[in-house]
């Protein structure tokens, strides 16, 4: 009898079954009539809200030819409006902006629950776009084509391209001409439900039609194909990737496809002359090693002749990882974290050796995040700034005018009175005696207040950083009540690149625990607050992250939050994407790799006779990404042994949980009043 077949909730993944739904409807009418049916629950919600439907957010922009677009949601446009303006418009403090698309309008008028997912502008002209509007909120979506003059949609009748709902997209060629990377008939996905398949598709001709230009193999993770239409260096691209950190690049030449033969585990990156090679292993070409997480700029076309001469850009030291690398037209500038906190460099490509400067007015603590306004017109990038306490501020500046400082456009109001708060850094000790920074935000005379409602939050996976950034809806749901906010920066994220994340891969996975446990227990020796004090969240890998904490350290936490998890590492890989994962955790099938697996499979580490802290999952049925079976069947298990679960569901959202302003303030305040009842800080908010 296999693993499987001892699953007591193997029907819950049966997502919309009616057995499955009726039981969420259960457990999603007992958390609505007990933990969100008091005033506080409501008062917090209303506050959320406020944040969520505020004008005065920030409207970060694109520029697209003349315009600058932006996609925006408040109280009237839960759906959101894509719109534009110029410039000259946006610098004044309330800019004129035309709509383009009104997702609410159109759900009216089709009938449909669309929610933007995103569009692609032809160049030169931006006269057309390819808009991608998905169902509830899940990861497949449609590609529809709108005209940007009439701002109306082109029907399929009158030769508009029209995508299928999948996972997937399609991409410009040229006016009459699209890649097509999306599920057509048998053999068409990979495994992991992604394109294995890219073809050339020419308008006026059926999609069935298109002509395969590119195959990956079926156990690949994706594949895609696209154009890009820099002037004078219009190339075309074809991608495999083999597993999740492993890609095969290729670029037509001469109608054929060349590889560009960099490390599989390599990240490549271009800009008109220039090939950017950004390094997850040490590498050693005409035996020059250059280090994992080193940055290599080279000659595009030299490179593909065989020329493996580099500009070493970027090269990593104990403190440091590159965060980001934008190209403006005539210099590159480089995102760095030191021990989590953000520096900019700006280099300079010339003849001879590249010179470096460094990048005026970036504040001294806080997260930064620079981009190109339009790289192939000029040196002007956008600066985005922000920390826990500080509202985020917009500015622009032209790169490489000596001295000269960013000028601030807009910022974003506060929206949380943070008198008396302050931010420190502590670094915590693991179990093998590696340093683990943490972030964290309180009162700055907590000490004196006794041990403090604490929320520690987590991701620790897939490359990924957590860096400071202003939540008006953390800020009012818990930090304006007296809460603690931490953040930890454990391993199997990239707060210290390439080598951090490796460090929990697999087998190693323990040590992003061992982390977070060490940080939740350096909080506790700090005496900021105590076991029965703390709480923790995390979604995603999150959820993997805290549904770990809950059944191995129960004794750490008095509360736990996990939101769209994974939990059940026996069958993750056969649900949905997750066997694009399997780099990261391994293969459940194989059983030396599952022998290590179920040790961090929440789900099968649940003891009946322990006692776990209480526990909120969160998840949406519409997740096409996580599958809500992983929070479902935990519950249930939970649940059976007497535990304090909480549940509830959503049914739009995807993987981000929720697709409209009023969807997601609902999850936020379950989470903080959940919170907030069961650290013993019930009078928060009240």
């Amino acid at each position: 009898m296999t693993v499987d077949e001892h699953d007591p909730y193997l029907w819950l993944e049966d997502i919309d079954s009616d057995p499955a739904l009726d039981w969420v409807r259960a457990r999603n009418a007992e958390t609505l009539g007990s933990l969100a049916a008091t005033e506080a629950f409501t008062g917090t919600e209303r506050a959320i809200r406020e944040v969520l439907d505020s004008d005065a957010k920030l409207p970060l922009v694109q520029k697209i030819g003349e315009y600058y677009y932006n996609f925006w949601t408040d109280a009237a446009h839960q759906r959101g409006l894509w719109r534009r303006t110029t410039l000259a418009e946006y610098r004044k403090p309330q800019p004129a902006w035309q709509t383009v698309l009104d997702i609410d309008a159109l759900n009216e008028a089709e009938g449909e629950d669309w929610v933007w997912h995103g569009a692609s502008v032809l160049r030169p002209g931006y006269r057309k776009a390819l808009i991608d509007l998905s169902h509830g909120g899940s990861d497949a979506d449609v590609t529809r084509e709108f005209d940007l003059e009439t701002l109306r949609f082109v029907a399929e009748e009158d030769g508009g391209f029209y995508r299928p709902e999948a996972k997937g997209g399609l991409g410009w060629i040229d006016d009459d001409t699209v890649y097509l990377c999306s599920e057509l008939g048998d053999g068409s996905l990979t495994s992991s439900g992604y394109p294995r398949i890219a073809r050339r598709w020419r308008r006026g001709t059926p999609i069935e039609a298109s002509e395969v230009v590119f195959e990956g193999d079926l156990t690949d993770v994706s594949v895609r194909a696209f154009r890009s239409h820099t002037p004078g260096y219009i190339r075309d691209f074809y991608w495999r990737a083999p597993t999740f950190y492993t890609s095969e690049v290729f670029v037509l030449v001469n109608g054929e496809p060349q590889r560009i033969d960099a490390p599989d585990s390599a990240e490549i990156g271009f800009s008109r002359q220039w090939l950017l090679i950004e390094l997850r292993d040490d590498w050693t070409p005409d035996g020059v090693t250059y280090r994992a997480g080193s940055l290599l700029a080279a000659d595009f076309d030299g490179f593909l002749a065989g020329d493996r001469s580099f500009e070493l850009v970027f090269e990593p030291t104990p403190t440091t990882s590159l965060a980001g690398a934008a190209w403006t037209r005539d210099h590159l500038v480089l995102t760095v974290l030191d021990d989590v906190k953000s520096r900019i460099r700006v280099l300079t490509p010339t003849d001879a050796a590249w010179r470096r400067t460094e990048f005026p007015g970036a504040p001294e603590f806080a997260t930064v995040q620079v981009s190109a306004v339009d790289p192939d017109e000029n040196d002007l990038v956008w600066v985005v700034s922000t920390d826990y306490l500080t509202p985020t501020t917009l500015s622009i500046a032209t790169v490489g005018q000596g001295g000269a400082l960013p000028v601030v456009l807009k910022s974003q109001p506060s929206f949380f009175d943070t008198a008396g708060l302050g931010i420190e850094q502590h670094f915590a000790i693991s179990h093998d005696g590696t340093r683990v920074p943490y972030l964290l935000v309180r009162r700055t005379d907590a000490a004196a207040g006794g041990p403090t409602p604490t929320l520690l939050y987590g991701y620790g996976g897939f490359e990924i950083s957590l860096t400071p950034g202003y939540s008006g809806t953390l800020g009012r749901a818990w930090l304006e009540q007296g809460g603690a906010y931490a953040v930890a920066n454990i391993r199997g994220g990239g707060e210290y690149g390439p080598t951090w994340h490796q460090a929990a891969l697999k087998e190693n996975r323990h040590r992003a625990f061992e982390d977070f446990a060490a940080v939740a227990g350096d909080l506790v020796t700090r005496g900021i607050t105590t076991p029965e004090h703390l709480g923790i969240q995390g979604g995603s890998n999150g959820g993997l992250l805290t549904g770990n904490m809950l059944t191995r350290y129960p004794e750490l936490f008095g509360a736990v939050v996990c939101q769209v998890p994974l939990l059940d590492m026996r069958r993750y890989s056969r649900l949905l994407a997750g066997a694009s994962w399997m780099a990261e955790y391994g293969n459940p099938d194989d059983p030396e790799q599952w022998a290590f697996l179920k040790q961090f499979s929440p789900y099968h580490q649940v003891d009946p006779e322990r006692r776990y802290p209480p526990v909120l999952f969160t998840t949406s049925t519409r997740d096409d990404r996580v599958h809500p079976g992983h929070a479902r069947k935990m519950a249930a298990l939970l649940l059976e042994a007497g535990s304090d679960v909480t549940y509830y569901e959503n049914i739009e959202g995807g993987h981000g949980g929720a697709a409209t302003n009023a969807q997601a303030a609902r999850m936020s305040a379950l989470a903080y009043r959940f919170l907030a009842e069961r650290l013993g800080a019930a009078a928060m908010g009240e």
